[in-house]
């Protein structure tokens, strides 16, 4: 089986309804390591009900539509699947509790060749429910691994060939500063921070059983990638916000390898007025593990 282009550009995503609190804002970032100094002013809010404020990149978890790639009719090789980059757009403070509507769309479909893989790129729309205000826009792109070609192999045309439509490519990412950064900001992962993360909604076996990650070649449970992403946004608040939420307006991401919980996530920041260039390593391993980083600030 393969990708149908219309099939997967037309997938029926329901409207999700998602109502969190504050419990579940701080829960969340707990997961991602605020609070690990508890006399840190600047994280404290995020993870005390009194002076609350809550992560931005909060909005990745709302109305998440779960694994739903690994239905069969989509078509997709699911197993060869990889979440590659990330982009979340926040069009306005994420209130300390809501109920939200997430709606997901496949919005690109890119088909890179035989054996080359192809990407597909959703979009997730987070409306407060009650007002209809959009709150956030989130961009997710997975490359399918095993579903490159995938436009040759459709249904026969008339003049006997196989084709399926083919979405314009993504557009690369700008390439980061050419300069040493102009900050660092050194962050710790908890040895258990996939396990309070997996509670903000990802429930994958891989980031907390032993025997599953070890299947999927890892020796030991891996952080889940919107966790690093999220610590990247972390990094960025604080370095760059003033750890005031309000102030960032985009964050992007390209996830290049993994982090193990407890390892320490330095994220090095180039700021340019209203933009914001970074990419994040691993100090115990120098591991890059987000690369080509960008933040818009407000």
């Amino acid at each position: 089986m393969t990708i149908h282009y219309d099939t997967l550009k037309n997938w029926p995503f329901e409207p999700l309804e998602h109502t969190y609190t504050a419990r579940d804002a701080m829960l969340y970032s707990l997961g991602l390591g605020y609070g690990v100094d508890p006399l840190d002013e600047g994280d404290l809010p995020f993870v005390y009900e009194k002076v609350l404020r809550v992560s931005p990149t909060f909005a990745n978890v709302l109305g998440y539509p779960g694994f739903w790639a690994k239905h069969p009719g989509t078509g997709i090789d699911w197993v060869k699947l990889l979440h590659g980059e990330q982009m979340l757009r926040i069009h306005r403070p994420l209130p300390r509790e809501a109920t939200v509507i997430g709606q997901s769309r496949v919005a690109k479909i890119v088909d890179k060749g035989p054996g080359k893989g192809a990407l597909v790129l959703i979009e997730r729309t987070i409306t407060d429910k009650p007002s209809g205000e959009l709150l956030a826009t989130v961009s997710q792109l997975n490359f399918c691994r095993g579903d490159g070609g995938y436009s040759t192999q459709g249904p026969q045309h008339e003049n006997g060939e196989r084709t399926q439509p083919s979405d314009e490519p993504v557009a690369a990412p700008p390439p980061l500063p050419d300069r040493t950064p102009d900050a660092i900001c050194d962050l710790v992962t908890r040895p258990e921070s996939a396990l309070i993360y997996r509670l903000s909604g990802d429930d994958n076996p891989l980031h907390v059983d032993p025997a599953a990650a070890r299947a999927a070649g890892f020796d030991r449970p891996i952080l889940h990638g919107l966790a690093t992403y999220g610590v990247a946004g972390h990094a960025v608040l604080k370095t760059a916000c003033d750890s005031r939420p309000e102030r960032l307006a985009m964050l992007y991401a390209r996830f290049t390898a993994p982090v193990y919980p407890g390892e320490t996530i330095r994220t090095e920041l180039w700021i340019d007025g209203q933009t914001v260039g970074f990419r994040s390593r691993v100090l115990e391993r120098d591991v890059l593990v987000l690369n080509n980083g960008r933040a818009e600030l407000r």
